[in-house]
């Protein structure tokens, strides 16, 4: 794509970085010992896979339900291919200006908005990265609640306190303990765990499909729907591959970095191709009859349940690790990056509302990745990439910069409509019923 010639571009007209901001790399480059150890190809492409794959693959039999099962797939196709291509655009953006700097200031997406762009860059991203992670914490609960309200369901109480609710009220409590916690060290092996129990449900998952296809063979549509349908398929595959914020820290731990971009590289086709499966066999198996989230469909035997609580407990913990950035945000811009235990708990009891709410899973998935993550993962990195290169860049590539952050625009705002439409008429459905 390019990247090759960028090593001779200028960092002309960015914006020194205010001098008050702390550093993330000291003048003289520390003794090895001290140096944390880097990650082998190997384990970068495993961090990339667990960075990456995440709750929202749950949501794309529906999707391709929606969308029909060839046209879900060439988006996915699509939406890997460009979410890889923003992401070297950020890697390549970094190592131009630390090349500048004789030395790395720039640790995460922030920091590259800062001296991309000043505070203006910096707010940009960090409001994108409070809506987005605060958005996966929402599909969270909504996921956890419409599960147990399907495995385990009752009469509404006092006709009023659905089980959706309840669930959701009922971890509330739990949530804000959790989310009290100043630091996640204890929390993070939970991470790992919850990639561990989603792989395994895919693999439960895609067994079942496999049997329930073979058995029931219902009508299937490779094609499905208008404009509006296709801005619903485009919002869920972004959200399915939305984790560019982990592309700076990630590249920094790789002990191969000129390999690093092969290795992401690898990673994202991989995982383009299990999920476009795993979409596709949903939809095989229950054809009109997929329902938002794939292990709903399951039927209800004791490994089907196993499953459908591990994803929910795994999620239940993840959620204060997802939480974690936010929180970061919004003390270091309010409290001068001091611990605030009300502001957490306000914001954790905002996510919760929310999620009260959104009646459809994949709907919520599509309204997220519509609008912040795609700001996030393609207007941003483009915009940044055009500002730095912009001057050494050939016709072709600034055109491409500038495509890039047109259409993501575009697509943020038809999408974002398309999407909020999907769930108020889910809402005015539910309430006719």
């Amino acid at each position: 794509m390019g990247f090759e010639k960028e090593a001779s571009s200028s960092s002309y007209g960015l914006p020194s970085l205010p001098a008050d901001e702390p550093s993330t790399g000291p003048l003289l480059a520390p003794h090895p010992s001290s140096l944390p150890p880097l990650s082998s190809q190997p384990k970068t492409f495993a961090n990339v896979f667990i960075a990456i794959v995440g709750a929202g693959v749950l949501g794309l039999p529906y999707t391709f339900m929606r969308t029909g099962y060839l046209a879900g797939a060439l988006m996915l196709i699509i939406i890997g291919a460009l979410t890889y291509h923003c992401m070297m655009l950020i890697v390549h953006t970094r190592r131009r200006l630390d090349l500048d700097r004789g030395f790395s200031k720039i640790a995460s997406f922030g920091d590259l908005g800062l001296a991309v762009a000043g505070p203006a860059g910096r707010l940009a991203v960090d409001s994108m990265i409070v809506l987005s992670q605060a958005g996966f914490c929402v599909g969270y609960l909504i996921f956890i609640a419409n599960t147990l309200a399907h495995l385990y369901p009752f009469s509404p109480i006092l006709g009023v306190l659905k089980p959706k609710v309840v669930s959701i009220l009922s971890m509330l409590p739990f949530q804000l303990g959790l989310n009290s916690i100043k630091t996640l060290t204890l929390l993070a092996p939970l991470s790992i765990f919850a990639d561990v129990v989603d792989i395994g449900a895919m693999g439960v998952v895609i067994v079942e499909d496999l049997l329930t296809y073979f058995h029931d063979r219902p009508d299937l549509v490779a094609f499905n729907g208008g404009i509006s349908v296709v801005l619903y398929g485009l919002g869920v595959a972004v959200y399915a591959f939305e984790g560019i914020g982990m592309v700076l820290p990630l590249e920094s731990e790789a002990a191969d970095k000129p390999k690093f971009g092969r290795t992401l590289g690898l990673s994202m086709g991989l995982i383009s191709i299990m999920y476009a499966l795993f979409g596709a066999f949903g939809y095989f198996a229950f054809g009109d009859q997929t329902r938002d989230i794939i292990t709903t469909n399951l039927g209800g035997g004791l490994i089907s349940e196993i499953v459908q609580l591990g994803l929910c407990i795994n999620l239940f913990f993840t959620f204060p690790i997802m939480m974690n950035p936010v929180f970061e945000v919004v003390e270091r811009r309010a409290f001068g990056k001091n611990y605030c235990l009300w502001a957490r708990w306000v914001l954790v009891l905002v996510v919760c509302l929310v999620a009260l709410f959104v009646p459809n899973f994949a709907d919520f998935l599509s309204l997220v990745g519509s609008s912040v993550c795609c700001v996030l993962g393609f207007v941003l990195p483009a915009a940044f990439h055009l500002k730095v290169f912009g001057e050494q860049m050939g016709w072709i590539g600034i055109t491409s910069d500038i495509a890039i952050v047109v259409i993501g625009i575009v697509f943020a705002v038809s999408g974002t409509w398309s999407a909020l439409l999907e769930i108020f008429f889910s809402q005015e459905q539910i309430g006719r019923l």
